[in-house]
């Protein structure tokens, strides 16, 4: 049976240790500052992350603005870009935050919650950085963070061994694709996931050659539709390493480069929403009014649970849970906070 290798009382304590090591090594090698960050916006606005496009909003009307409805954000994929531009930074200079999101569409299961907390970062470039091999490099600072906090841990805790590989693998959808065509996206992320320990998944959102796609992506976010210059698609992806309690391929970060005018009216055209061109974000994006950026979210709970080698998200944070997940949990000894 399941054994947590750290008790409750030492789970909580590694549990601060690791954000406050992680998000100062993050904040260092991208160059953030960190700042506030709202949990509601206003519906209508177009700044809510609307995910797949269809997960509801949590949303509720306010007395004092004459009942206008507001919804918990689902995540600051948006909201971010606005800041920076209003800030005014520089190409090179970005912002962090704590990010508190709820997603009740979610499906609950061992690393799925309705309440999301992750460090949703962004960063200003030149537009001339617009390309794959810069989001690369990118992708490696993020993971040397993450690697970094691996032997944080390990210094303190001898019994949590390091297990991630010193590199991560860059690998393309696309490739994958035509490399496994008869597996599934998940039983390709598995694959390659268990054969190079930590992979970055470059192209998820866009259209494959046999017609599907990796993984849903929202059209006015990442740019998953611009050539890279190297016979792929797509200038986002995500991390992903190989969790040994799961025994599955377990993502951590998803980040990209953000769409540009040009790429933001492809991809609402190829998904059919260009209904969305009228609202205030994205009029201001299509006017050329917003910075652009490189951004993305890591998971604060996913993180440690991976690093703390837990079976359930449960375990590093506190949230709701079916009675059947309840009683699942109890007979494996997985002890939910």
């Amino acid at each position: 049976m399941y054994k947590s290798i750290l008790n409750t009382k030492e789970t909580e304590h590694a549990i601060v240790a690791i954000k406050d090591f992680f998000q100062l090594a993050l904040s260092t090698e991208l160059n953030l500052t960190r700042v506030t960050a709202p949990l509601f916006v206003g519906k209508g606005t177009g700044i809510n992350d609307d995910l797949n496009g269809v997960e509801r909003p949590v949303s509720f009307p306010v007395k004092a603005l004459n009942e206008q409805q507001m919804e918990i954000v689902q995540s600051l994929a948006k909201w971010k870009r606005m800041k920076i531009t209003d800030l005014e930074l520089e190409p090179g200079f970005g912002i962090y935050t704590d990010m508190n999101a709820l997603r009740p569409d979610e499906e609950l299961d061992a690393i799925h919650s309705i309440y999301v907390d992750q460090w949703d970062w962004c960063m200003a470039i030149d537009p001339k950085d617009r390309t794959v091999y810069f989001l690369h490099e990118i992708v490696k600072k993020v993971y040397r963070c993450i690697k970094r906090t691996e032997f944080f841990l390990y210094d303190r805790y001898p019994a949590i061994k390091p297990i991630l590989p010193n590199e991560i693998k860059i690998l393309y959808a696309d490739d994958l694709q035509k490399q496994y065509p008869d597996l599934t996206p998940k039983q390709r992320e598995d694959k390659v996931a268990k054969e190079y320990g930590a992979v970055f998944i470059t192209g998820i959102g866009g259209q494959l050659d046999d017609g599907t796609i990796h993984d849903g992506r929202a059209p006015d976010y990442d740019d998953w539709i611009t050539e890279s210059g190297d016979g792929h698609r797509g200038l986002n992806g995500d991390i992903l390493v190989w969790n040994p309690v799961l025994g599955h391929a377990f993502e951590i970060s998803s980040m990209g480069i953000r769409v540009s005018p040009e790429s933001l009216r492809l991809q609402l055209e190829e998904r059919g929403m260009m209904e969305r061109a009228e609202l205030p974000f994205h009029k201001r994006l299509l006017n050329g009014e917003l910075t652009q950026t490189l951004g993305g979210g890591i998971g604060q709970s996913r993180l440690c649970m991976f690093l703390l080698r837990k079976a359930h998200i449960g375990e590093t944070q506190v949230s709701v849970w079916t009675d059947e997940i309840i009683k699942d949990c109890k007979k494996k000894g997985i002890t939910l906070l």
